[in-house]
């Protein structure tokens, strides 16, 4: 299967500042660069450009779909619906939050494991929620690469901030990804990930130290949120001061949920290991 990025330019605070746009298709350019009219998938179209609106206008474009419905991937999914006479996917149970982003009324809903078939191909749905609820990624093809949306990126790490964001999901997400092991991600923001393991394998990583660092900070006896917040963070939070608040909460959940610590939504407390209790 064929996989073509578009970068977007959109309202984000990625630090490209734009947002990747795909487009799937069942089968390659032909060997002198010809585009075909074969059926294709539009994902993730978060505003037109020309670029797109030419690679649209070329291709025989029979579904829609988004990884997720955050504001920076959805923006222009209503006026390529109607342009292409697309099948419009939501997923099945978020058929309301698809409508209220997009203005879009879906065709179909898809649950993960959904197969979109695809000329002799197939792009199938896989269940991928941690930085938003509704999050998914796309197989493209057997055994192919896979669209991760905002599950990964090439460098840095991906916002996973409360209430959206589910920390303890987003870390299970990662690591099922790194099971199937893909020959490439291609992100939502950036580069495509040509070495899948390795960078989530970093954003495991990060993950698990920025955690033990919230922990080590509330066993310390840090017990408010701007406590635990200075204390978790080295670096100069200006500008981004509201996203690190929202990920040290989503841990703090995630750290709530596994018996770690205790969190009420305001303040935190350590719980005691068995070697206090003893």
């Amino acid at each position: 299967m064929h996989v073509t990025r578009w970068s977007v330019p959109v309202s984000t605070r990625a630090p490209s500042g734009d947002t990747n746009a795909y487009l799937l298709e069942a089968a390659d350019p032909s060997s002198d660069g010809e585009l075909g009219r074969e059926p294709s998938v539009l994902v993730d179209p978060a505003a037109r450009t020309d670029a797109l609106d030419r690679a649209v206008r070329e291709r025989s474009v029979e579904h829609l779909l988004v990884t997720h419905t955050h504001p920076d991937h959805v923006g222009a999914v209503e006026t390529y619906a109607a342009e292409t006479d697309a099948t419009v996917w939501a997923r099945d149970g978020r058929t309301d939050r698809f409508r209220d982003a997009t203005g879009c009324d879906p065709d179909r809903t898809f649950t993960p494991g959904t197969a979109i078939p695809l000329g002799d191909e197939r792009v199938r749905i896989l269940d991928a929620p941690g930085h938003a609820p509704d999050h998914v990624a796309l197989e493209a093809g057997r055994g192919g690469p896979i669209i991760c949306g905002d599950c990964a990126v090439r460098e840095g790490s991906v916002v996973v901030g409360a209430p959206e964001g589910d920390m303890r999901a987003y870390v299970t997400t990662l690591r099922r990804l790194w099971a199937t092991d893909p020959p490439a991600l291609y992100p939502g923001h950036g580069p495509e990930i040509d070495a899948p393991r390795k960078t989530l394998e970093r954003l495991l990583s990060h993950r698990a130290e920025r955690e033990q660092r919230v922990l080590d900070t509330v066993r310390s006896g840090s017990r408010s949120l701007e406590e635990i917040l200075e204390s978790a963070y080295e670096k100069d939070l200006s500008g981004v001061r509201d996203l690190a608040r929202a990920t040290v909460v989503a841990h703090l959940e995630k750290l709530a949920v596994e018996d770690s610590v205790e969190w009420d939504g305001q303040r935190a407390a350590a719980v005691a290991t068995d070697a206090e209790d003893d």
